[in-house]
């Protein structure tokens, strides 16, 4: 447990060639574990058949990490580790991982450049222009909130308690709007996305989404 610990906290600070970062992540975060959905840096790179690493565009099933906020990160694997976020693959994959290894998981992925998704909608189209007005202006006849004041203009968040959104995955982020709004998915603070979720149909769901993804 010691070394593994050790071998993180050097992999936070040093400064090595890719491909010994490659390698280094590899020993840490083996490919069976976090590296075949989420990738080495966590930018969804997955092991293919013949060994090599490729991009994964899965999305839904596994959200980018990579510049993610570190706190808003540790604050969900420890609610993975103690099931108050449910998911059946983290909660299984997190349950023997020290707080320790947690955290500098965290600031490693935080660390590492985000390469962004894209925004499918054309910014001409009724579905960009809906997607743009909630985040920015959020809906008053339905008491929807901006998403832009929690998670910031630009979808950068705001550390420990709102995810960065811009560029990730628009799959990924519609399927959490819509697990906030079937309360599948329950770690919000004062139950506020749930709140919210419950009030956007499918469409505004996945008109904010695909425009967080193209915010950067």
């Amino acid at each position: 447990m010691l070394k593994r610990t050790l071998l993180l906290s050097l992999l936070l600070t040093a400064s090595g060639t890719q491909a010994q970062d490659h390698a280094a992540v590899q020993r840490l975060i083996p490919p069976e574990v976090c590296a075949t959905c989420h990738g080495t840096d966590g930018n969804n790179w997955v092991k293919k058949d013949d060994g090599t690493f490729g991009k994964t565009q899965g999305g839904a099933e596994s959200p980018k990490l990579s510049g993610q906020n570190s706190e808003y990160l540790l604050k969900q694997f420890k609610e993975f580790k103690s099931t108050a976020r449910a998911n059946a693959i983290m909660n299984g994959m997190i349950t023997m991982l020290p707080d320790e290894d947690m955290k500098a998981a965290a600031e490693f992925f935080a660390a590492k450049k985000l390469e962004p998704a894209a925004s499918k909608n054309d910014k001409n189209t009724d579905a960009f222009k809906m997607g743009e007005k909630l985040w920015r202006a959020g809906l008053a006849s339905k008491g929807l909130p901006a998403c832009a004041a929690c998670h910031g203009p630009a979808g950068k968040g705001m550390p420990a308690q709102y995810p960065a959104l811009a560029g990730q995955f628009p799959e990924y982020i519609e399927a959490q709007l819509k697990a906030f709004r079937d309360e599948t998915r329950a770690n919000d603070p004062s139950k506020m996305m749930r709140a919210i979720a419950l009030k956007m149909t499918d469409k505004e769901i996945q008109a904010v989404a695909d425009y967080a993804a193209g915010l950067r």
